[in-house]
């Protein structure tokens, strides 16, 4: 059952989990001033405070609006438990993968839970829940704040910046400075795959470019270049589509070499003969594909 709690007894010290979204907080904010808030806020209460868990969006939306209580529903008296009530129902709470993982180390090292107390509480294998800290492992808190701030796209850390850092062993620090230079500059997605691309595997004048500050610039470039150079050989279009082909398989196998599903022995054996056969020729390549770089980046 809910009741009606004062704003102001509401402990904000999980808003920082929760990940920031202008747009739909506008939409809340509407909601509420037409019919008030239909759902209740969700938190604990512990001896010490009420902490609040989910419902930030509505709070925040209810203060805008001058609202000095709001509907509110008890989820235990302990932090842990709520935490762990909460992430049970995120299905249904839309509770998105950084959430959960902000949630997971939570759990892992203030209440000092154990990988395997967590995946049993949350119903999840420990792979779930190693996954999730892993992904605040290797974050900074710099990053961190600018995705939590919902001021860069947190599908374009996952699936662009993520997998292209392990790929090309791009440092924290560089994507950390990355994210700094695009954060808040109402990007699409596209642009900000392109920026990356140009940043961390174009020359040097296009990275140079980009750390100061000339974003529409660097992309007009990189925009200018057709995907089919007229003027082209057959011979060079097909290159031209191999390396596009090759860049997505080396992306591909990349993340998939660390997938759990890789378990069979008929597989490692396949694989380990196949590997093999790169190694052996992987000097050859990165020599011959570095000065195929060089010499394109002269004409």
């Amino acid at each position: 059952m809910s009741e009606n709690v004062e704003l102001s007894t509401l402990n904000l010290r999980y808003e920082g989990y929760r990940l920031r979204d202008d747009v739909g907080e506008a939409r809340v904010l509407a909601s509420i001033a037409e019919r008030g808030i239909e759902e209740p806020l969700e938190g604990v209460d512990t001896p010490d405070d009420r902490f609040l868990l989910n419902g930030f969006k509505r709070r925040r939306s209810a203060e805008k609006l001058g609202l000095h209580y709001v509907p509110y529903v008890s989820l235990g008296e302990e932090e842990a438990s709520g935490i762990v009530a909460l992430m049970r129902a995120a299905p249904n709470k839309s509770l998105q993968i950084l959430e959960q993982a902000k949630f997971v180390v939570e759990l892992l090292t203030i209440h000092g839970l154990s990988v395997a107390d967590v995946a049993e509480s949350l119903s999840r294998s420990k792979s779930w829940v190693c996954m999730r800290r892993n992904l605040i492992d290797e974050m900074s808190e710099v990053i961190q704040r600018i995705l939590f701030r919902g001021t860069f796209p947190v599908y374009s850390y996952m699936y662009t910046l993520r997998p292209f850092m392990r790929m090309n062993r791009v440092t924290t620090n560089a994507l950390e400075q990355f994210i700094q230079l695009v954060a808040d500059k109402r990007l699409s997605v596209r642009d900000i795959e392109l920026l990356a691309d140009g940043y961390f595997r174009g020359p040097d004048s296009l990275r140079a470019a980009i750390a100061e500050g000339k974003l529409n610039w660097s992309l007009d470039q990189m925009k200018n270049v057709p995907d089919d150079l007229e003027g082209c050989s057959d011979f060079e279009r097909v290159l031209l589509k191999e390396l596009q082909s090759l860049r997505k398989s080396m992306q591909r196998v990349v993340l998939k070499c660390h997938d759990r599903r890789l378990a069979s022995r008929p597989f490692y054996a396949q694989a380990n003969l196949l590997t093999a056969g790169l190694l052996s020729n992987l000097d050859t390549f990165k020599e011959r594909i570095k000065e195929f770089h060089d010499r394109s980046g002269q004409m």
